[in-house]
């Protein structure tokens, strides 16, 4: 389903997460890129955290970053990302953040951040091979890795 087509900035986001260790220190990047051709790069780090974790943060902050509602191509090399807000979500938020067998939904608040960060935009998600050549991915995950590194360096 494309998005494109309305009167709303358009912005191509590109977001990642690395973990050295799962769990271990873990970076998420971000590059966000408008159609006037301005590109904005995040990333961030905790000392702590997982894989899963740095994915979700990379595209939460990405989001939170837009000054207006936009509509967005998002693109993650994570299914657990992508497939999270596109099909298991609605069934989590029906059941009270639980999983189909009742278990708590892990990283629910994370989900709920990336609910209410997506709320004011018109979000298409899509999912690209990761370590695969896509240069977005690429400079995504070396944002994600350089934000380890600093961390690292503290």
């Amino acid at each position: 389903m494309s998005v494109l087509g309305s009167d709303l900035p358009k912005v191509v986001i590109a977001t990642d997460g690395a973990c050295k260790g799962n769990p271990g220190i873990g970076g998420w990047g971000a590059l966000l890129r408008a159609a006037n051709g301005t590109e904005k790069v995040l990333n961030g780090a905790e000392a702590h955290t997982t894989n899963n974790r740095m994915e979700l943060t990379g595209a939460i902050e990405a989001l939170k970053a837009l000054t207006v509602p936009a509509e967005v191509i998002l693109s993650t090399d994570s299914n657990y990302v992508r497939d999270g807000i596109t099909k298991w979500i609605f069934g989590w938020k029906r059941n009270g953040w639980k999983t189909a067998d009742r278990k708590p939904v892990k990283n629910a608040e994370l989900w709920q951040a990336l609910l209410e960060a997506t709320a004011r935009h018109k979000v298409e998600w899509r999912w690209v091979k990761g370590h695969s050549g896509d240069p977005d991915n690429e400079r995504a995950d070396a944002l994600a890795n350089e934000a380890i590194a600093a961390m690292r360096g503290r």
